[in-house]
């Protein structure tokens, strides 16, 4: 009988950097799009179709005495090929519960600081998709900004931490993944908050997510301040928290900034992203800590498994704030872009309450990589 792992138990070898072999069977272009990476993970490919008459292929690459993980698209290849392997002589053999379809999904969470007053944030690393969330707790209050559509993680995550989920926030109309801001807001009673700007088509009520109309979580005073901060969307809107954390949404990434295309405005929106990249920003204070809603690769994360920076020491080191021309600038946001993500129209017209998917085909919107970034 072989074994299995689960992506949990997978995303803690991750971030604790253990030496980690995978055997990815999917098909060599699902691979070359998306797969699990870390600074500790060795990872290969050998599609299962060319194993089906025995595993020679990765035999002849192998040590039978190695550790082998086998990631397939949904788990059942990958336990066929790992009870193969197991019947060759492979002495320990595991395969990832749920493949990367449960990998897509899976959210580990990370302590970014205690807060003044006593209140704590905290971020939500999806490793297999690249998004980050957060959630500000105070007294026994709490506001979770850029959800994933997971939304029983933050529920859960809340009742460990003994607080109620007052304020669900985003900071944008997302398009790479499906938000979980108005679920989790229905599911707990709180406020759904979204930039106003981005809401002109939506099919719900909100609160709009504004500058100058700060959320106040708990009896102490963790400010939510909102930051009108235009470019990925018209309605990006950043939020400075405690004085002290800076949350970008999609508009400043660790190496990377927002791309201006994604509701086909990049001709329209190009001015507004600079605006906020070399002006709004650069009015703010350098000490402020950038926390993005993504992340491109496994390089930005840091050895606590987190993602962010201090906005001096981007300005000093990101590619994307340093193209002084503008109209090189605008040459860089508007062509040769990565490809947009899948499904991506689809996905925003579900943020909007136009589209609302089966669960199985809003995993299936999601599949792939982040692709919001562009790279300087």
């Amino acid at each position: 009988m072989s074994q299995s792992i689960t992506t949990k138990e997978l995303a803690r070898r991750i971030v604790n950097h253990e030496e980690t072999l995978i055997l990815d069977v999917r098909n060599t272009d699902e691979f070359a799009d998306w797969k699990i990476e870390g600074d500790s993970v060795e990872i290969m490919n050998e599609p299962y179709v060319n194993l089906l008459d025995g595993i020679d292929p990765v035999v002849e690459k192998l040590n039978k005495d190695q550790e082998v993980i086998i990631v397939c698209a949904k788990g059942n290849a990958s336990k066929m090929i790992s009870e193969m392997m197991e019947d060759a002589g492979f002495s320990s053999v595991y395969d990832v519960e749920g493949g990367m379809k449960a990998w897509s999904e899976h959210l580990e969470s990370v302590k970014i600081a205690d807060l003044n007053d006593g209140g704590s944030l905290y971020q939500f690393v999806r490793l297999g998709k690249g998004c980050l969330s957060y959630m500000a707790v105070s007294e026994q209050e709490a506001a979770v900004i850029d959800p994933n559509r997971m939304t029983d993680i933050y529920e859960q995550f809340a009742k460990e931490k003994g607080v109620t989920i007052k304020h669900t926030i985003d900071t944008h109309l997302h398009a790479d993944h499906i938000s979980g801001g108005r679920k989790l807001a229905e599911k707990t009673g709180g406020t759904y908050h979204l930039p106003s700007k981005d809401a002109s088509d939506v099919t719900f009520d909100y609160e709009p997510l504004e500058e100058g109309h700060d959320i106040t979580v708990g009896n102490t005073t963790i400010k939510v301040q909102p930051l009108y901060s235009p470019g990925h969307t018209i309605g990006s809107t950043s939020l400075i928290i405690d004085e002290q954390y800076l949350l970008t949404g999609d508009i400043l990434f660790v190496k990377s900034i927002g791309r201006p295309d994604l509701a086909g405005k990049a001709d329209d929106w190009v001015g507004d992203l600079r605006e906020t990249l070399y002006s709004r920003y650069k009015n703010l204070s350098d000490e402020l800590v950038v926390l993005p809603a993504h992340y491109s690769s496994v390089e930005e994360l840091n050895d606590y498994s987190s993602v962010q920076a201090r906005l001096g020491d981007l300005y000093k080191r990101n590619n994307g704030l340093k193209v002084d021309d503008e109209q090189a600038f605008r040459k860089m946001v508007t062509e040769n872009l990565p490809p947009q993500p899948n499904e991506y129209e689809n996905i925003r017209q579900t943020n909007m309450g136009k589209m609302t998917p089966e669960d199985d085909k809003q995993r299936e919107m999601e599949i792939g990589p982040n692709r919001c970034a562009v790279h300087g």
